[in-house]
């Protein structure tokens, strides 16, 4: 298996160098200049191309104006990876790439907020607001920030640690807060207050870890009451919706599996387990609700369908993430990867967007949704089956 995985993780990362880090992504569908005027600025036929881009089986993209590009949270993920195989097999060439997607990330950060921060290459329409292109979200900042404190633990280079604390001022500065009680909801987008919880738990982890290094109070206890936020909102079959909103009340896969690490990290970091059996109740929910027994990852608990190459990623990486706590998940782990490399890996080395049912397979190749997330976690994955365990 874990030859396997390292084949694989070559493949795609001579796909990724050919294709110089560029592809697509699922919405960026606005981009299109044939077709983005037909919207008349207007949301619902923004939502409409968008989802109707992202949604069509084949590629349309190409035949749309839509071009392949750099994806900011894909080179975040991309510096992981090569970071984790840095750490596995000891070769510099992976140290060096891991140091070139950093230093492209240090040149394209959005401008002018409190921070280092970054946001999509598109804009983007989602069912709740408009974020136009290069606006960042906490969620592309917490996931990059990971990026850079991963650096900084592993090459030791305080230039890192400086990005990754510049990126904690975006957060406390810039991004509005939903007060309930003593605890708070950090708002995904610096343009508007709105509540999501994987939003928030990442960027309550990764204010923790920065409080690890430094030892920021300010930091800690923004994290801390984000966490205690989201924590008292589980369910009582100790699941989450993806927010609180009435029209947010759904729970699939990746986003669980977000605020399942979230809270790890923010433990972890502060030694604060008054949450952990929460966590842990959710972590064994999440184990049993979304995988079918050859380790199929299911999109939501109650069908298995769409296969989607992001639920495949980021259930690898928590899997492997808690593999500590529960040996079960490392077997788990790889009967995913197992899976998704044999049915979702194209012969080129990328890795198909979306299986729609047995014989409907949408093989576009997106970067940060599906080579980016999967390089990480395949990464990661192997880094754990050399016997190399992060302490975070």
């Amino acid at each position: 298996m874990k030859d396997k995985i390292f084949k694989s993780i070559l493949k795609l990362d001579h796909w990724l160098e050919k294709n110089n880090y560029k592809a697509y992504d699922p919405f960026d569908g606005l981009d299109s200049k044939l077709l983005r005027p037909l919207t008349l600025n207007n949301k619902f036929l923004r939502i409409a191309l968008q989802q109707g881009i992202r949604r069509f089986p084949i590629n349309l993209r190409p035949f749309v104006g839509i071009e392949k590009n750099h994806s900011s949270k894909g080179m975040g993920f991309i510096a992981r990876a090569y970071i984790r195989l840095n750490k596995a097999s000891g070769k510099e060439e992976y140290a060096q790439k891991a140091k070139f997607c950093l230093d492209w990330l240090i040149d394209n950060q959005s401008q002018g907020y409190s921070g280092a921060c970054w946001g999509n290459h598109f804009d983007y329409q989602s069912r709740v607001f408009y974020l136009p292109k290069g606006v960042p979200t906490i969620v592309w900042v917490s996931l990059i920030g990971y990026a850079f404190l991963d650096a900084y633990e592993h090459f030791n280079d305080t230039k890192y640690l400086k990005i990754a604390e510049s990126a904690c001022e975006h957060i406390s500065k810039d991004l509005a807060r939903y007060q309930d009680g003593e605890d708070i909801c950090i708002s995904y987008i610096p343009i508007d207050n709105k509540q999501v919880h994987n939003a928030n738990t990442l960027g309550a982890s990764f204010l923790a870890r920065i409080y690890k290094h430094n030892g920021n109070e300010k930091y800690y206890e923004l994290a801390e009451k984000a966490i205690n936020y989201t924590v008292k909102c589980q369910r009582e079959n100790h699941s989450w919706y993806y927010g609180e909103a009435s029209n947010l009340h759904w729970v699939d896969n990746f986003h669980t599996a977000y605020v399942l690490d979230s809270i790890k990290y923010y433990i972890t970091a502060t030694g604060d387990g008054r949450h952990q059996e929460k966590m842990e109740k959710g972590f064994g929910y999440w184990k049993d609700s979304f995988f079918l027994d050859d380790g199929t990852p299911k999109y939501y608990d109650f069908k298995t369908f769409p296969l989607d190459i992001q639920c495949a990623s980021q259930a690898i990486d928590t899997l492997v993430f808690f593999s500590d706590y529960d040996p079960a998940a490392l077997e788990l782990a790889k009967k995913v990867a197992n899976w998704t490399i044999d049915n979702m890996q194209d012969g080129s080395g990328y890795y198909y967007f979306r299986k729609y049912n047995k014989w409907l397979v949408n093989k576009t190749p997106t970067l940060h949704w599906g080579q980016a997330t999967m390089f990480c976690a395949l990464s990661g994955l192997y880094q754990r089956l050399t016997g190399f365990q992060d302490n975070v």
